[in-house]
C-alpha cells in the first residue's frame, strides 16, 4: 500500500469498517420490506455511500501532492455524484422525476470516473490501444444485450426506456476502460471488478424499474453489488499509487 501516516491508515480503515458495517449490517439486521423486496433500511444505504464519499475525499487529500492527484480528485467527484444519485433515487432529495435525476447524477459521476481512468492510463503508460478498445467493445456488447433483455424486450417503450440505453453504455464505458487498465496492470483488477459490479447493479435496477423484474431480495442485491462496486473504485486509489511507485 501507499505510504500513509498511521493516523491516515486508521482513518481509512475506520471508514471502510463503517461502510461495511452499514451495508452488510443493514442487510443482516434490517427489517423485511415486502414491497421493496429488501432488508436494508434507507439510512444504512445512504450512510454507507456517505462513508465512501468521505474515504474518496480523504484519499484525494492524502495524494494531492503526488502524481496521483488528478486521478484521486476525479474519483472523489464521481463518488460524490454517486451519493447524489442515491439521494435522488431514494427520494431523500426532491426531483420532478427521481429516476431521471438519479440517471443524470450517476451519469456525470461516471464521466468523472472515465476522465480519471483515461488520464491515469495516458499518464502512466497504460494506454495500449488493443487492450483499451477490445475491453471497451466487449463491455458495450454486454450493456446492449443487458439493456435489451432487462429493459426493452416485450415492453411498451417510453423515453425512460430509451434513456436507459446511453446510460448503460456510459457505465459500460467505465467498465471497459477499467478492464483495459487491468489487462495491462493486473494490480488494478479490483478497479475493473468494481466498475463491472456497478454496471451489473444498474442493469438489475433497470429491470426492476422498467420491466417489472422481481425476485426475493432484489432490492438488497442491487445494493450488495452497487456498494462493493463503488468501494472498489474508491479504494483503487491505493492500488494505483502502489503501481506508479514501481
Amino acid at each position: 500500500m501507499m505510504n500513509l501516516a498511521p493516523y491516515q491508515r486508521f482513518w481509512l480503515l475506520a471508514l471502510w469498517i463503517g461502510w461495511a458495517a452499514l451495508l452488510f449490517g443493514g442487510f443482516l439486521f434490517g427489517r423485511w420490506d415486502a414491497a421493496e423486496q429488501r432488508r436494508m433500511p434507507l439510512w444504512t444505504r445512504m450512510f454507507s455511500s456517505a462513508a465512501l464519499v468521505l474515504a474518496a475525499w480523504s484519499l484525494f487529500i492524502f495524494t494531492r501532492q503526488t502524481p496521483l492527484a488528478h486521478f484521486s480528485l476525479f474519483i472523489a467527484l464521481g463518488m460524490t455524484l454517486g451519493l447524489l444519485g442515491d439521494l435522488f433515487m431514494a427520494q431523500v432529495l426532491p426531483a420532478p422525476n427521481r429516476v431521471m435525476a438519479g440517471i443524470a447524477a450517476f451519469g456525470f459521476g461516471h464521466i468523472f470516473y472515465i476522465i480519471a481512468l483515461l488520464g491515469f492510463g495516458n499518464r502512466f503508460g497504460l494506454a495500449d490501444p488493443m487492450a483499451r478498445w477490445a475491453a471497451w467493445l466487449a463491455w458495450m456488447a454486454v450493456a446492449v444485450v443487458g439493456w435489451y433483455i432487462l429493459v426493452f424486450r416485450g415492453q411498451e417503450t417510453s423515453a425512460l426506456h430509451w434513456a436507459a440505453l446511453p446510460y448503460a453504455l456510459l457505465l459500460a464505458s467505465t467498465a471497459g476502460v477499467a478492464t483495459g487498465l487491468a489487462l495491462q496492470a493486473p494490480l488494478l483488477t479490483p478497479l475493473a471488478l468494481g466498475a463491472a459490479l456497478f454496471l451489473l447493479s444498474d442493469l438489475i435496477l433497470a429491470g426492476q424499474l422498467f420491466s417489472g423484474l422481481r425476485f426475493p431480495f432484489i432490492g438488497d442485491v442491487v445494493w450488495l453489488t452497487y456498494g462493493p462496486g463503488q468501494m472498489l473504485i474508491v479504494f483503487s486509489v491505493l492500488l494505483a499509487f502502489d503501481l506508479v511507485r514501481r
